[in-house]
């Protein structure tokens, strides 16, 4: 398909989609090292807190994405 006849809605998918990736790439950044920081003041370096900071950082990614992308028709 030629770009001309692309329509408004592919290029808003397209826009939407990538601020999804970006959305979840901070997110879940941000949940990895608030669940380090919580790590090593509280719970002697171990190292499920920090995963389950990812975890929740991305998970609010997820949730963040559907809703932008059911919000397209």
């Amino acid at each position: 398909m030629p770009t001309s006849e692309m329509g408004f809605s592919e290029e808003q998918m397209g826009m939407k989609f990538d601020r999804c990736v970006s959305d979840t790439i901070v997110k879940g950044s941000g949940g990895l090292i608030i669940g380090s920081v919580v790590s090593l003041l509280f719970f002697r370096r171990r190292l499920w807190p920090t995963w389950l900071g990812a975890g929740f950082g991305v998970g609010v990614a997820y949730s963040s994405c559907e809703n932008n992308l059911n919000s397209v028709k």
